[in-house]
């Protein structure tokens, strides 16, 4: 049988369960042989022969495990279909989450939650933040993107189901928990106690940038409602153009953008490109291809764009970043992004838990897949996760010296990129036609 097919069973699921439950009962009783005999008989003739490993297994544990009291079907069932997943290899995407984790997943992109505040994955086993955010107690305790969580108030982490490291994380706030990390530059971990609080997230920041006619355009994450965040921000942005002095050019932040919705980069791309440019393609197992491109009213699509992307920005943001780079629309700076490069859908099962499954891999405009290779920026500038980078929040704080004097070379190149890009656009407009 072709090992790619998808069977299904030919019971009703919750029969199904119904009877596998009644089985395992009897399989108390009756010994490992006739649990696995009379399973075997729900069997579909095209349902893979490698599935009766999982039952005969089963069975053992359930039948012969000396501690007969630490045995716990959820947790067996859950535990089951992790090392499904991690079978497949999209470790950085595709993810299962019990019930109660994924209902805290789901409030992320709602924007608002309780925890620590800080966008996570697991890669290659081991726990790392993929950036703290901004402004939470996660950043306040002196988390930073990169560090690699060993343990959990003092509980080994290692092997755990990413689902599992999460809740141990997260709690209502006010309470503390502690973080043994490993920092990226360091070689011996450190723990960190954090005091957990309600985490609100605006997806879409900005501010102009002291001693520019700049300005820097956060997204933190693809939210629901980033999308009309950012229709928002850009005619306040306008506003303030007419207003006072104008606004020549945008610095585009999604560094430690971790992404999120699909539609919200949609529309996000669609505010800096023409209309008919294609954002994205995406292609399914079958190799069919279906083309995503810009549409509706862009309010910024003529002023001077640059881009600032790092190894923290994922997903959706790597989606709009590959659309302005290969549509010639905006240079990239700062170091290549994560690479996920799978269009994940959600699959709600029975008891409320949530399978995110990688259904399409997205291809930048030119179809090139940036699944495990990221998007390379034009201009790369590496830089220590240690320096704490220019946010929307930190400008309005700050004075044309501080901005001239700040430490984030991304940022620092970005705009110098930026100034160019606003002289050579003028320079254009103001330059006669050659006549024939």
């Amino acid at each position: 049988m072709n090992q790619t097919s998808h069977p299904k069973r030919a019971l009703p699921r919750p029969l199904t369960t119904a009877i596998v439950v009644l089985l395992i009962l009897c399989s108390f009783g009756a010994g490992n042989v006739t649990g696995f005999m009379a399973r075997s008989a729900l069997a579909r003739a095209d349902e893979p022969a490698e599935f009766a490993i999982f039952w005969e297994a089963w069975d053992l544990v359930v039948n012969h495990f000396v501690d007969q009291e630490k045995i716990d079907f959820q947790a067996m069932t859950y535990g089951a279909i992790q090392g499904m997943l991690d079978s497949l290899g999209d470790e950085n995407h595709t993810v299962f989450f019990p019930p109660d984790v994924a209902e805290q997943q789901e409030s992320n992109l709602e924007g608002s939650f309780e925890g620590i505040g800080a966008y996570v994955t697991l890669e290659d086993g081991l726990f790392k933040i993929v950036a703290p955010i901004h402004g939470s107690p996660a950043e306040a305790a002196g988390i930073v993107a990169g560090d690699v969580v060993l343990a959990v108030d003092g509980e080994d982490i290692t092997g755990l189901p990413e689902w599992e490291v999460i809740s141990r994380i997260r709690g209502p706030a006010g309470t503390t928990v502690t973080l043994t990390v490993l920092h990226p530059d360091s070689d011996e971990p450190v723990d960190i106690a954090i005091v957990r609080g309600r985490i609100d997230i605006e997806s879409v920041l900005w501010a102009r940038i002291p001693g520019t006619d700049l300005v820097h355009l956060q997204i933190t994450q693809f939210a629901r409602d980033t999308g009309q965040e950012l229709v928002n921000a850009l005619r306040a942005i306008e506003a303030e153009s007419e207003g006072g002095e104008p606004v020549r050019g945008i610095l585009l932040d999604l560094r430690n953008n971790p992404g999120g919705y699909l539609q919200e980069a949609l529309q996000v791309a669609s505010q800096f490109l023409e209309p008919g440019q294609v954002i994205l393609h995406e292609r399914d197992a079958q190799g069919q291809i279906t083309t995503y491109r810009a549409r509706g009213v862009g309010l910024a699509r003529s002023i001077p764009l640059i881009v600032l992307v790092n190894p923290g920005s994922a997903s959706a943001a790597e989606i709009v970043a590959g659309a302005l780079q290969e549509n010639g629309r905006a240079r990239l700076v700062g170091e290549p992004t994560v690479g996920t490069g799978t269009v994940l859908r959600p699959f709600t099962l029975s008891d409320g838990s949530v399978l995110r499954l990688g259904v399409t891999n997205w291809l930048t405009p030119n179809q090139h897949l940036i699944k495990g290779q990221g998007i390379q920026p034009d201009v790369v500038v590496e830089q220590s996760t240690s320096v704490k980078m220019v946010s929307s929040v930190a400008l309005d704080e700050m004075d044309a010296l501080e901005v001239r004097r700040h430490p984030d070379r991304q940022f620092q190149m970005g705009l110098l990129l930026l100034r160019w890009s606003v002289r050579s656009a003028e320079q254009e407009a103001v330059t006669p036609a050659t006549q024939p």
